[in-house]
């Protein structure tokens, strides 16, 4: 089909990579778990979002640029750590509950500041552009693929896997926060927590060669 080869070990693999935890699952667990579920999806149409992007750069090439420039990779890879420590850095600073109803509540810009930074979290992150133009080519034919089509298949078979998945983690992960609603100090220790955790995936990023 379109020089696509394996199409089932693809979709295996895909439920298997999203199942590993990553900047990505972290944002979402905690817009989920602290925002409620309107958040959680938000968070979530953010990152497909920059996965839709990245797809699309791998289907036409775009992304080879960035595997063969050192100055356009370090430039997205400092970018990309930059915004994760200094989300990490908020969390970890502000002094508000992450349970308080009364500045927790979401407003429709809030929602769109939840996507966007969700969208940030995913396209400033260089492995995940490597990783697409480094495993998509594994399940294609090279004689008998037709331009960018199989690409596109593939990472829209990724976006939905990846989409589906993230749903159901903010879904679930949502239920948690009616129940932690009234620890104050548990709200404080997980922003703390999560903040760090921040920090270390782009600590991570950073001395990743």
């Amino acid at each position: 089909m379109y020089g696509i080869e394996n199409y089932l070990g693809f979709i295996i693999a895909g439920v298997l990579l999203n199942l590993t935890p990553g900047a990505d699952t972290m944002y979402i667990l905690t817009r989920s778990i602290t925002q409620g579920r309107r958040a959680g999806v938000y968070s979530v149409l953010g990152i497909s979002t920059g996965i839709l992007i990245h797809t699309t750069l791998a289907a036409f090439g775009l992304s080879i640029i960035l595997a063969k420039s050192a100055i356009a990779f370090n430039m997205v890879k400092y970018f990309g750590v930059a915004y994760l420590v200094y989300l990490g850095v908020k969390m970890i600073v502000e002094k508000n509950n992450l349970f308080d109803n009364k500045t927790q509540k979401i407003e429709t810009t809030d929602l769109f500041k939840i996507y966007r930074q969700g969208l940030f979290t995913n396209v400033l992150n260089p492995k995940v552009a490597l990783f697409f133009i480094s495993f998509l080519p594994q399940f294609i034919n090279p004689h008998y693929a037709i331009g960018p089509i199989p690409f596109l298949i593939l990472g829209m078979t990724f976006l939905s896997i990846c989409t589906i998945w993230c749903l159901i983690l903010a879904y679930s992960s949502s239920l948690l926060t009616h129940a932690l609603r009234d620890n104050t100090k548990i709200g404080k220790i997980m922003q703390k927590i999560t903040g760090l955790i921040f920090i270390e995936f782009g600590i991570k990023i950073l001395t990743d060669k």
